[in-house]
Parts: C-alpha cells; sequence; structure tokens
C-alpha cells in the first residue's frame, strides 16, 4: 500500500524537479521581524457540576493501583483575563491529555489555545508537552510549536501555574 502512494507521487512529478524540499525566504511568505507577546490568560477546567468542560474519555485499565496511566481526557475550557469563573470568555483551550506516567501524575497535552475575542480573534496557539500535576511541581513550563493567524510560526513556551484547585465533592 506505501509504494501504491509513492508512485502515484512519481506520476504527479513526473517532469518537475527531483528535490522533494526547496528553501524559502522568509520574505518570500511576507513574514515580518519576530517579536515577543506576553500574554496572561486564565484557564478553567471544570471537572465537576453542571458545566463540565473536561471529560475522561478512555479509563486507566490497571485498577489495582490508584494510578491514572493510561487514562485519556478530553477538553473545551474557558480562557479569560480574569480568574473569575464568571469572567469575559476570549477563548478556549481545546485538546487532550494522557496519563503517561506509571509512578507520578503526569500528562502528555496537546493542546489549542483558540482567541475569539480582540486583536488575536481567529488565531491560535499550540501547545504541545509534559505536565506534572501541580502539587508536585508549583509552575509548569509546555512549549509553544505553532499558531495561525497572527500567531502562525509562533514558538516559544507557557508557563502554568495553579491559581485555585477545587476538588470534585
Amino acid at each position: 500500500m506505501y509504494n501504491k502512494y509513492l508512485g502515484l507521487t512519481s506520476l504527479l512529478n513526473e517532469g518537475e524537479s527531483k528535490q522533494f524540499a526547496i528553501s524559502l525566504s522568509p520574505k518570500s511568505l511576507h513574514l515580518k521581524k519576530e517579536k515577543l507577546t506576553h500574554i496572561h490568560l486564565y484557564w478553567h477546567d471544570v471537572t465537576g457540576g453542571d458545566n463540565i468542560t473536561k471529560v475522561t474519555v478512555v479509563k486507566a485499565v490497571d485498577n489495582t493501583t490508584n494510578s491514572f496511566f493510561g487514562a485519556v481526557s478530553v477538553l473545551d475550557d474557558a480562557l479569560t483575563f480574569s480568574p473569575g469563573l464568571n469572567s469575559k470568555i476570549v477563548g478556549r483551550a481545546q485538546g487532550m491529555h494522557v496519563a503517561a506516567d506509571q509512578s507520578n501524575v503526569t500528562f502528555v497535552m496537546a493542546i489549542i489555545f483558540k482567541f475569539t475575542e480582540g486583536e488575536y480573534n481567529g488565531s491560535t496557539l499550540s501547545l504541545l508537552g509534559r505536565n506534572h500535576v501541580f502539587r508536585h511541581c508549583p509552575k509548569r513550563k509546555m512549549p509553544i510549536v505553532g499558531g495561525s493567524g497572527v500567531f502562525r510560526f509562533s514558538r516559544g513556551y507557557a508557563i502554568m501555574k495553579t491559581y485555585k484547585f477545587v476538588p470534585n465533592v
């Protein structure tokens, strides 16, 4: 099956250059000079009550331990500029996380910050990385691996810190 796709690619490129990659200048992509942007947001992850924004879609298989290892959750959380749950929503944190550490509660997360207000409306930031639970690491850093709109070709990191934790009752 793989060779069939390679054959198709060869037919489509017949008569063209045999190179599979070319170098592009930033100018040809209409890229501007890089700039540093600092955005301060509050990410509301609600796991209980009437307005749940995160659900576990796969539970851990090993019920003999208290491990979350193997659990997969999907989220669609509000992003606001102030900490209150009733604050104006300026975007959404959408994505998933997987409990991928057998000895600690640590997640591998793939999250998109989708902005819906202001100068960043319609733009996204993509985060991909490892997130230790806040009790073990009060400040966590996750890499920003890209974006869209005004954040096209973004890179950098996000610092996450738990502002308030209210356990489900």
